[in-house]
């Protein structure tokens, strides 16, 4: 498959972060698969940029694990494997319980239109049957809800974990129709109502849900070599 960018403008003297933030928003739209093959080259080119602002790009992704170093290839877009995904889920279920109780008692006003505005754009794009778009707002959702709380911490945390889950479930996930149109409404209704616990509740229930659909419970094909080699030779 080749690599499938999404049409931004001209990205010349875009920062480093920048173009961090287009690549996990192309992740987000499954414009970038998993495994796919990413040069300096082809980044600066694409972003009209030095290599080195790209470099420094490459580098921060890979630290997040988003990015994946390959010796004599280079670096490929990362490709969870069904237990990396299911420790990316068990570590989301021990943090965004506490990020909704957090919303829960500290909300805004503002920050509540936010939400509300943010849950009216991903009804449109159920209406319009625009899945690329959908499935990248159901998984910034995650992301408004952490920046919401002040925490920079967490928002590159959720920010990692929810590009990673984006990954699996292009892997993983036979049919996916991103969330029910009603998990995120609940979630936000119970921050809403200041029901800390309830939110809590239905975070983990939906993050259950999204377990379900990635049907994690096979264990993952491990790869010999050897085998390979003897299939390739017509053994």
């Amino acid at each position: 498959m080749g690599l499938i960018l999404p049409r931004f403008e001209k990205a010349h003297g875009k920062t480093e972060a920048e173009i961090c933030r287009r690549i996990i928003h192309a992740i987000f739209e499954q414009r970038l698969p998993p495994g796919e093959r990413l040069t300096e080259e082809l980044l600066a080119e694409t972003f009209d940029v030095s290599r080195t602002i790209v470099r420094q790009a490459m580098a921060r992704l890979s630290q997040d694990g988003i990015l994946v170093k390959m010796p004599n290839v280079g670096s490929t877009v990362a490709s969870p494997s069904r237990k990396e995904t299911r420790d990316i889920l068990t570590v989301r279920r021990m943090v965004e319980p506490e990020i909704v109780r957090t919303l829960a008692a500290s909300i805004t006003a503002s920050g509540l239109a936010q939400l509300h505005e943010h849950l009216e754009a991903e009804a449109e794009a159920r209406k319009n049957d625009a899945r690329g778009t959908l499935v990248r707002l159901v998984g910034e959702f995650h992301l408004r809800l952490a920046e919401l709380t002040g925490n920079h911490v967490l928002v590159q945390l959720i920010t990692r974990l929810q590009t990673l889950t984006c990954l699996a479930i292009l892997l993983h996930a036979q049919e996916y129709e991103a969330c029910p149109p009603g998990e995120h409404i609940r979630i936000t209704d119970a921050i809403a109502r200041r029901d800390g616990e309830t939110a809590a509740h239905e975070m983990v229930r939906h993050l259950n849900h999204v377990e379900m659909d990635l049907k994690l419970d096979g264990e993952d094909k491990a790869s010999n070599f050897s085998e390979t080699m003897a299939w390739l030779r017509g053994a």
